[in-house]
């Protein structure tokens, strides 16, 4: 049962009486982002009260704002609830997993996780848009305030929970509670990197020659909007900006579900000067946007190229800014979005070839239907940043330097946006960019979620890592899995009556990878390449990368020996499992597969050619088949090329139990 009390004060004052509800739970999550979602599921099914406050009405952050078209890294890092919703999105379009999706049916499968007796929820429809205070002793929150805007309202509701954790993409609770963070770019020298601060380089970037100015060739005429008059500082110099936020962009090219893009009300095509001056260097022969296709003909829309869907320059204010202030900035990244597709569609200077490419989208008719098919997510790439117990830094995502109490993986690129965009030797150019991978996945320190000075928080999302290394780490997957990390340890330190600080870590993971899905079910069986203990291999096989987890192996073509890897997995409980192979999308060789479940053989062939791979992913899994497995250690499945000469690779297998 819900604790409530009322308590009414009278404010002599002003002479109206102010309601104060007070209510009480576990754990309080702040942020109903994807990870809110997740965090408050996983303490819901283990038995505590939840609160969950969204400081609007969208559910589920960018995973259902637009982001249909998921930054993976490696599918290896995806674990629990996290993989868990993207097995949900798979059900939904018929496969395994999906990891491309629209809006909606995100939206639909975070909003199914929140009808948990265990989770109350709030919006802005129960309390307007929140303004929040925190009540804190030297140590310790002993409660959170928030103060409805509501027209007329002065309620203020209080709540009191024992833990708290911070799921938002601002980190305002985390800021309110006093915990030290950072905003912008570091320089170089504070962690030993090379990839921090200032960076201009050739990604996304103009090319030489394109004059900033108003007026062509006259500086004394103003620059054109949206070019900052600042000076370039040398690479890896640190400074406070941030790099760029956008909206990915959900359309539809289906006339019976798009509306056409109309001229937005504040439209400016002098915003737009530079696409045009860009576009007198090189004819442009597609739209200067990242369009990925989704299902149902829709689209992600990205930012690619020079000029694009990036407002640089116009978010420094967002992180630390006030509601006001980060409307504003909100409504300023509405206005040059709509305006930036209506110009490509309609602007006479615009190319006939982009402008008939332009108006075949419109904005759908079944997304986003309370907010005029507009997302209500603004990408916030990247806003304050934990100064925790353990900063992760470009040595933990190169593997330099590896933690031991990892509660995650990250496996993406070191990935920033531009943050500026400047004159450089009279040109204009972007400054910021910085796009480096080349690693596998790495584990993410418990300790960079947990603040040095308050007992009883937790900071999944703006969590203690550098710039550059939050820009590997920031993927919606990664964020949930570690606001389920986050969880499970709030339920520890409830349960052990412990700090925060002080969760056994060894203990959480436990508790992840024996009831990955929080509701005691058997989990999968996996057994990767990497697994030196669970494979045996036959012949000469070569490491390489790019597959599910660190290696994949190839058959080398050069050996005339037969080759097989044989996995071996540990059954805990006889029953039905259905078993997959990981495939890449770039092996195409068939490759024979002998399942033992125990007590009978079944051989059959893989054909990895017939694999349809969608998203950013290196390959599929690929089905081969139900079998009903005998507890123990007895059972295996072989991989097998068919002529000692194929170009065959083996990766992992899972077995998926019926549930």
């Amino acid at each position: 049962m819900k604790r409530l009390f009322l308590i009414f004060l009278l404010l002599p004052l002003f002479g109206v009486c102010q309601t104060i509800a007070v209510k009480t739970c576990d754990i309080c999550i702040y942020g109903a982002t994807s990870g809110g979602v997740i965090a408050a599921y996983t303490a819901a099914m283990q038995g505590k009260k939840v609160i969950l406050i969204a400081s609007d009405d969208h559910i589920g952050g960018l995973s259902s704002g637009g982001l249909g078209y998921t930054d993976i890294g490696n599918k290896y890092v995806v674990s629990g609830l996290a993989l868990d919703f993207y097995r949900k999105v798979g059900k939904h379009y018929g496969k395994l997993e999906q990891w491309i999706f629209e809006p909606h049916v995100a939206d639909s499968i975070f909003r199914e996780y929140l009808k948990h007796k265990n989770i109350e929820l709030f919006t802005s429809k129960e309390i307007g848009h929140v303004k929040l205070d925190i009540r804190k002793d030297h140590i310790r929150i002993k409660g959170l305030d928030l103060h409805s805007s509501k027209a007329g309202d002065t309620a203020k509701f209080s709540i009191v929970a024992k833990q708290y954790i911070d799921c938002s993409y601002e980190g305002d609770l985390m800021a309110k509670a006093k915990v030290p963070y950072f905003v912008g770019r570091e320089a170089n020298s504070v962690y030993g990197e090379t990839l921090n601060g200032v960076e201009l380089r050739d990604k996304h970037q103009f090319p030489d020659g394109i004059d900033p100015y108003k007026t062509i060739g006259n500086p004394k005429g103003g620059l054109l909007w949206g070019i900052s008059s600042d000076t370039l500082k040398p690479n890896g110099t640190g400074d406070r900006r941030v790099q760029t936020y956008n909206v990915r962009i959900c359309l539809s090219d289906d006339p019976k579900n798009s509306i056409p893009i109309t001229r937005p009300a504040d439209y400016d095509s002098t915003h737009y000067e530079l696409y045009l001056r860009l576009i007198h260097y090189k004819t442009p022969t597609d739209l200067p946007m990242y369009i990925s296709d989704m299902p149902n003909h829709k689209t992600d829309i990205n930012n690619n190229g020079a000029f694009s869907t990036d407002l640089i320059g116009m978010n420094y204010d967002y992180p630390d800014g006030d509601a006001s202030t980060r409307q504003r900035i909100i409504q300023m990244h509405k206005s040059y979005t709509q305006g930036f597709l209506y110009f490509l569609g309609h602007d006479l200077s615009v190319p006939e070839n982009i402008r008939a490419k332009m108006l075949r989208w419109g904005y759908p008719k079944d997304e986003y239907t309370s907010t005029e098919h507009w997302s209500p997510q603004l990408y916030v790439r990247e806003a304050r940043r934990m100064l925790g117990a353990y900063v992760m830094t470009q040595a933990n995502c190169e593997g330099k330097t590896t933690v031991k109490d990892g509660i995650a993986m990250a496996a993406y690129t070191m990935d920033s946006h531009n943050a500026e965009r400047i004159v450089v030797n009279g040109m204009v150019k972007n400054e910021g960019d910085v796009q480096v991978g080349g690693f596998g996945p790495y584990p993410v320190s418990f300790r960079s979620i947990t603040p040095k000075h308050v007992s009883n928080l937790l900071v999944p999302v703006c969590l203690s890592a550098s710039h550059i290394a939050y820009g590997s780490i920031r993927m919606e997957p990664v964020f949930m899995v570690l606001s389920q990390s986050a969880a499970q340890a709030a339920i520890y330190a409830i349960d052990h009556k412990v700090y925060v600080q002080n969760v056994d870590v060894n203990a959480i993971r436990y508790t992840l990878r024996t009831n990955p899905l929080a509701d005691g079910s058997m989990p999968d069986i996996l057994v990767d390449d990497n697994d030196k203990a669970s494979v045996r291999t036959t012949g000469k096989w070569l490491s390489g990368k790019d597959g599910y987890g660190p290696t994949v192996l190839i058959a080398d073509t050069g050996s005339k020996q037969a080759k097989s890897v044989k996995y071996l997995p540990v059954i805990k409980k006889a029953g039905r499992y259905t078993v997959y192979a990981y495939a890449s999308s770039e092996n195409k060789t068939p490759v024979r597969m002998e399942i033992f479940d125990g007590k009978n053989k079944n051989t059959v062939n893989m054909e990895p050619g017939r694999l349809n791979v969608e998203g950013q992913t290196s390959g599929e899994w690929l089905n081969i088949g139900t079998y009903k497995f005998q507890a123990g250690k007895h059972a295996y499945v072989r991989l097998s090329t068919i002529q000692a000469s194929d170009k065959a690779q083996a990766d992992a297998i899972l077995l998926v139990p019926e549930r």
